[in-house]
């Protein structure tokens, strides 16, 4: 082999004695912590969020270090849906749309969002409806069902309602769908000092954040899997929404932080 790559013996020898060098021994512990990291988020973890994770278990190490050696090892997270184009769209004819007035979310249960999407099984399609808290990105409420009925959202929305238990008004934006237009949900509204305020037709962004939580949901779980009853769906997306995104996903327009963490520290300092 040396005779092939025309190197010295003497010196192929020298270097295979030659004792491992300190910060080759703490690249090798701190892959060790990457991949720990990486694989309890299933796979969905970039460097920013495992260097946040690595920090606040007390590893002291740099962005650029953790960036450096995943990408020397090929460690990914996994890749988000590419984004489509949508037109301006048109204003509500139901309710205005009350988070293109101004209002910002500075406090919890200030602003609620909430949406619909749809999941695949071998048994057919799996709905669900989510209700977001705006300030903490903390999904409050969610139900799932066989059918787009209109009791799919209504169900989401009364457990937030009896989760949070809110003591002033709070908006509840939604896209154009006919179950946010329907009598119940606006009668369900007016009984629990519920605001509801609704998107421009065809237009995602005045809902981005739900719709940024159905990608993470899609890309970190749903993309991952093949369900084969709507049971195994439920359980599956119970365990995301309640275990893993309320309570250890990092979320980086919280500063990587918890939702749940960041309930907290923001009720602690009211």
């Amino acid at each position: 082999m040396c005779r092939v790559l025309r190197v010295h013996r003497s010196g192929y020898y020298a270097w295979m004695n030659r004792p491992q060098s300190g910060r080759s021994k703490e690249d090798a512990e701190l892959i060790e912590l990457i991949r720990d990291a990486y694989e309890q988020s299933s796979g969905t973890y970039g460097s920013p969020r495992i260097y946040k994770e690595l920090k606040t278990s007390g590893c002291r190490c740099s962005k650029k270090r953790i960036a450096r050696l995943m990408r020397q090892r090929s460690i990914r997270a996994e890749r988000s849906y590419k984004k489509h184009k949508y037109k301006s769209g048109r204003p509500s004819n139901v309710f205005d749309n009350r988070l293109r007035q101004g209002i910002i979310a500075t406090h919890t249960d200030r602003v609620w969002t909430t949406d619909i999407t749809y999941i695949s099984t071998y048994e057919g399609w799996l709905y669900l409806a989510v209700v977001m808290d705006l300030h903490s990105r903390m999904i409050i409420g969610w139900s799932m069902k066989p059918t787009l009925a209109k009791e799919l959202v209504m169900d989401a929305l009364l457990m937030a309602v009896w989760r949070r238990k809110p003591k002033d008004a709070v908006i509840v934006h939604s896209d154009q769908g006919s179950q946010y237009g329907s009598d119940e949900w606006m009668r369900f509204c007016r009984q629990h000092n519920l605001q509801p305020s609704m998107s421009r037709r065809g237009n995602c962004y005045d809902n981005a954040a739900m719709e940024s939580f159905f990608s993470s949901l899609k890309k970190e779980r749903i993309k991952r899997r093949i369900y084969q009853t709507k049971e195994e769906a439920r359980m599956d997306i119970f365990e995301y929404i309640e275990i893993f995104y309320n309570r250890s996903r990092r979320h980086s327009s919280l500063g990587q932080i918890r939702p749940y963490e960041f309930e907290q520290a923001s009720c602690g300092s009211l």
